[in-house]
């Protein structure tokens, strides 16, 4: 076996690389070769595994592998999860590819990563993309700045001459303070910028001809031809289809960076004197700075390159492919900081920032007090490190090894996020008229997908129609519960539109669905399209809860990632014809970056015509006319990243937020409902079952949030209008007595009522349910 060791180098195109490869796994395992599960893409565990124990990095503290002991089980669990997968797969080819192995410093960490890979062969090619050292340098500067660097770049101009960059580069990566983003990785010099010495450094661990060089070229990896650099990298003859990674994020101005490096010394200042700033709230202010201008100009660099130059001769003879790429840019007008426009203050902006800190700071105390008095009276919170009974019987070693080290990590799910007071029940909102839309427009539609249904359809229908849905569309294939026939007379009465979707084709009866539903007039004409499935209310907690209120507030936005709030069972067992959004009102923590199920998201797409594909949670295929004009955003109407206009279908720490909209997902619903979906399988992925993982996955509570409950007495008074149809009345309960025969039926089964009890019997603490949810994914 053949292992391709892909390190980087940052700012090369690693990350497009990786989408690639990712997109591309079933194909490239076809040919034999395995991208390794470590990670989806960027495989920074194996990173992580290899540093120096007593050098913590930003990851490793982030991700709670800081202390030693964590770090070495960190480490044995890489080589076991290795050679498990090589072992599964048997591939003539294993891909590993972490764009933070070329920041590796010291020679004892490339050793250590090569001894850990001779375990599993001692076929190993080292591959790094390279660029001309100057745009190196503005790459990397770019990214300390948005994640706290507080020097300008004289830190590195005032290196010119070192006999040695390396050498004088790592003189300042020894200083580590974690509380103060003082990690060298942030605020020193890059010493892989030295290609002469990056190369030395790599072929003295694995050999010169062990370690390649290759051209970053920023406009091929910005296009298609991003698969045509796999297919080369990896030394294969495969025809594995075309990857669209779409183009490069814009990168940010240089009064932008002024203004974020500005902000970065006051922020540390603030820092050490006690105040804590967690990284989702830090990224949320590098974005609130940013302004329009040009970038900073890497010919504004040109000593820099003319030092490197005769540096480079030798890379260049062994390389000569990569000659193009190392040449200097044109030069410019030396480097100095732009000046900042409008009135800017460093200072202003942050005392404006304050009370977010300070807030977040409390809380934090607040947390650690309770922790300390709940362990002072013999408690066991997560944090103690101490399992429940029901996990230590439930839980893998590998789940366990999770919970111990994720606990205090930034994984660690809290309630702390948001501006919105869950638990108190304020005024209901008012009842609206249906809109009038203009003749032959079909305004907010929905379309959806529903197999066996029945009880929860007027609740779902009612609901939507009173925050401002006009139409729906929804396909059902082999229901057996009235589903088909009470849509049937829904459309009789003019509410929605039912097709028939029981002969579908492909991996999908959704996708499928919505496939065909591009070509409905319904959607064509609609001014927004929206996906989602009868367990997920829109919960529009501005204004007077409707989707105008909500659009008010986001004018210039296209597409709205509504993230999901996840609600369990509330301790409800037993089926009930009563309203689901009143039945619970037990949800997940809003900060639960982990499982990935927590934060996913489905979409509102507003009907412009920039993309040519609806799939589960996102349009895709995104018309490059269309780009400029696209604008995603978030739950709270903030704008997100842009790679969110490719692909995504979660949210993440830059980009969560809940407080104008959230999607309540109620996967679980009572017990008994559980058994019903258990036994019915999944219209997504119809080969996966839904047993007691499912049920840990999406079981989450301690946290009340009852704000969708305002919306009760409009909800309740729309149904009694719905159910004024006696034959819509009819098929209703009709459709409840059969879920409750059903119940009864699998109750009656011993398969079903052994899940049933696990599942009532499966309490886990919020952490553990991360961890063990966690486990799941990588032993899967």
């Amino acid at each position: 076996m053949r292992i391709v060791l892909h390190i980087g180098l940052p700012g090369c195109g690693a990350e497009r690389l990786q989408s690639v490869m990712d997109d591309k796994r079933g194909q490239l395992a076809k040919a034999g070769i395995l991208v390794s599960g470590l990670a989806r893409k960027n495989h920074t565990k194996l990173y992580m595994a290899v540093t120096e124990p007593g050098h913590v990095d930003p990851l490793r503290h982030a991700r709670g592998f800081g202390p030693n002991p964590a770090q070495a089980a960190l480490a044995k669990r890489v080589r076991e999860d290795l050679m498990a997968e090589v072992t599964r797969h048997a591939p003539d080819v294993l891909v590993l590819s972490s764009h933070q192995l070329a920041t590796l410093p010291n020679s004892t960490e490339i050793q250590r990563l090569r001894a850990l890979l001779l375990t599993l062969s001692d076929q190993i090619e080292v591959v790094a993309h390279v660029d001309e050292p100057s745009r190196l340098l503005l790459a990397h500067f770019t990214e300390q700045v948005l994640v706290g660097r507080r020097a300008d770049l004289t830190q590195e101009l005032d290196l010119i001459g070192a006999d040695r960059w390396r050498a004088a580069s790592l003189k300042s990566w020894t200083r580590i303070v974690p509380g103060t983003h003082d990690f060298p990785e942030v605020q020193a010099p890059p010493h892989w910028i030295d290609l002469a010495e990056l190369h030395e450094n790599w072929s003295g661990v694995f050999g010169a001809d062990s370690v390649t060089f290759r051209a970053h070229d920023p406009n091929l990896f910005a296009s298609e031809r991003a698969t045509d650099e796999v297919i080369a990298m990896l030394g294969i003859d495969a025809n594995i289809g075309k990857a669209n990674v779409g183009e490069r994020t814009p990168a940010p101005s240089s009064e932008t960076l002024a203004r974020a490096r500005q902000l970065n010394i006051v922020f540390g200042k603030l820092m050490e004197k006690g105040r804590i700033i967690p990284r989702q709230l830090w990224s949320r202010f590098m974005t609130e700075i940013e302004q329009p201008g040009p970038p900073l100009d890497p010919g504004s660099l040109s000593a820099l390159s003319a030092f490197f130059a005769p540096r480079l001769a030798p890379v260049i003879d062994r390389f000569p492919a990569i000659e193009t790429t190392l040449t200097a840019p044109p030069p410019a007008l030396p480097y100095a900081e732009a000046e900042p426009t409008l009135g800017y203050r460093a200072t202003q902006y942050a005392a404006a920032a304050l009370p977010r800190i300070d807030a977040f700071t409390a809380e934090y105390r607040r947390q650690q007090e309770d922790a300390a008095k709940a362990r002072a009276n013999g408690a066991r919170p997560d944090g103690d490190g101490a399992l429940t009974p029901v996990a230590e019987e439930l839980f893998t070693p590998r789940a366990k090894e999770n919970f111990h080290h994720l606990r205090s990590g930034r994984f660690a799910p809290h309630n702390r996020l948001g501006r919105v007071n869950e638990e108190e029940i304020a005024a209901a909102f008012t009842e609206e008229p249906m809109r009038d839309l203009p003749d032959g427009r079909s305004g907010n539609v929905i379309v959806g997908c529903m197999k066996n249904e029945a009880p929860y359809i007027l609740e779902w229908v009612a609901y939507h129609r009173m925050i401002g849905v006009d139409h729906f569309l929804i396909y059902t294939n082999d229901c057996t519960d009235g589903t088909a026939e009470l849509l049937d007379r829904l459309q009789e009465l003019g509410i929605l539109q039912h097709r028939d979707n029981t002969v579908w084709k492909g991996n999908s009866p959704q996708q499928y669905a919505l496939n065909k539903a591009l070509k409905e007039p319904v959607i064509q004409n609609a001014d927004w399209v929206i996906h989602i499935d009868v367990d997920e209310f829109i919960n529009v907690r501005c204004g007077n809860g409707t989707l105008d209120d909500f659009f008010e507030r986001v004018p210039d936005a296209t597409n709205v990632a509504m993230t999901w709030r996840l609600f369990g069972h509330n301790g409800v067992t037993k089926l009930a014809d009563d309203l689901v959004i009143d039945q619970f009102d037990d949800a997940a923590p809003k900060y639960c970056p982990k499982p990935h199920t927590a934060w996913g998201f489905k979409t509102m797409t507003k009907n412009i015509g920039a993309y040519e594909k609806f799939s589960c949670h996102r349009p895709n295929k995104l018309d490059e006319a269309h780009r400029d004009a696209v604008q995603w955003v978030n739950g709270s109407g903030q704008v997100m990243t842009e790679k969110y206009k490719e692909n995504g279908w979660r949210s993440d720490l830059k980009t969560i937020g809940y407080d104008l909209l959230q999607l309540n997902h109620y996967a679980l619903r009572s017990a008994e409902s559980f058994l019903i979906k258990r036994q019915r399988g999944r219209a997504l992925h119809v080969d996966r079952s839904i047993g007691i993982n499912y049920w840990v996955r999406m079981d989450w509570g301690g946290n009340r949030d009852v704000t969708i409950k305002r919306n009760i007495p409009r909800v309740r008074a729309e149904i009694e209008r719905l159910l004024e149809d006696d034959t819509l009345r009819e098929i209703h309960e009709a459709g409840f007595a059969w879920h409750k025969a059903k119940a009864a039926e699998l109750h009656e089964t011993p398969e079903f009522q052994e899940l049933y009890d696990q599942a009532l019997s499966t309490k886990l603490t919020e952490m553990e349910r991360v961890a063990f949810a966690l486990a799941l994914d990588m032993e899967s």
